[in-house]
């Protein structure tokens, strides 16, 4: 029995999973200690993040590099074995292959990067983690109204960048365009209506002007794209029921709702005060010709 313990730690394959497991041990726990010590200090959640992921992924390429270090000699048998098996495993595979693929894309290409907010796959919401088979994503919408996180964690293969298009909220240009309709009864003041939504417009969302020329010039640089009014507009257009206004602005992907509860509650107040002046609209019936009516009913 001793013979065979001897030789078994003798065998040079021993040794090397011996050395393989000391530098992994060794690797992995300088990597432990530098999350723990190094990491805590850092009190931003995007740059503690990174910092994270940066130290897992040095940690990822120290092991190949030490399994190739350790097994230098062997990798000649290895290529050939890996050679037969690589179509079955391609095919049996696809799918992690595709989805390590869109990782790829997503980290090199800058589709998005953790905090965006995303639609991937019909799934909306803020990008919690980008793993190398899946994104994690806090879901927002579905069951709640406007764009607030209903609590659900959803995980989405990364290979759904090569097959659906990426909808993404807080890229390059991390505003919205969105609109308010107010109906408006014929016969009311439409100078004095138009007056109080575009002021309302300028209080409230005219602050993101400025901002948001600026990143607008920087993706007219970048894209090729047309100049865009990122001041508060009003339109108006007539139907067979009222005069339908509409207040367009822009806004910041996080507040939508926010804000066009603050917009609708600023020109209801002000539309309060001009003494019937401005009236609000309506569904209503009118009867073309009540005769026929008394007739039948006779």
């Amino acid at each position: 029995m001793d013979e065979k313990l001897k030789y078994f730690f003798d065998h040079p394959t021993t040794q090397k999973v011996g050395i393989l497991l000391i530098g992994l041990v060794i690797t992995w726990g300088l990597i432990k200690v530098f999350q723990k010590s190094l990491l805590s200090r850092i009190k931003d959640n995007d740059s503690h993040y990174r910092a994270k992921k940066t130290s897992s992924f040095i940690g990822g390429i120290l092991t190949v590099i030490l399994i190739i270090i350790v097994f230098s000699d062997k990798l000649g048998g290895f290529t050939v074995a890996l050679g037969v098996a690589g179509a079955g495993i391609a095919f049996a595979l696809q799918e992690v292959i595709g989805s390590f693929a869109g990782w790829l894309a997503i980290v090199f290409g800058g589709f998005y990067k953790p905090g965006d907010r995303v639609q991937l796959g019909g799934i909306k919401g803020d990008v919690m983690d980008i793993g190398v088979l899946r994104t994690t994503v806090m879901e927002t919408g579905q069951w709640v109204d406007g764009d607030l996180y209903n609590g659900r964690i959803v995980l989405i293969a990364n290979s759904f960048v090569f097959k659906e298009p990426v909808f993404n909220y807080s890229g390059d240009f991390p505003f919205l365009w969105d609109e308010i309709k107010i109906p408006i009864q014929y016969g009311s003041n439409y100078e004095k209506t138009k007056e109080i939504l575009e002021t309302a417009g300028k209080e409230i969302a005219g602050d993101l002007t400025v901002q948001s020329q600026l990143k607008w010039k920087k993706l007219q640089n970048k894209f090729r794209l047309e100049d865009a009014q990122t001041e508060p507009m009003v339109s108006l257009v007539a139907n067979d029921n009222w005069v339908e206004f509409t207040l367009r602005y822009l806004v910041n992907y996080k507040k939508r709702r926010a804000t066009k509860t603050e917009l609708f509650s600023r020109i209801l107040n002000v539309i309060e005060t001009t003494n019937g002046e401005v009236k609000f609209a309506s569904a209503t019936l009118q009867l073309v010709n009540p005769q026929a009516f008394k007739k039948s009913g006779e």
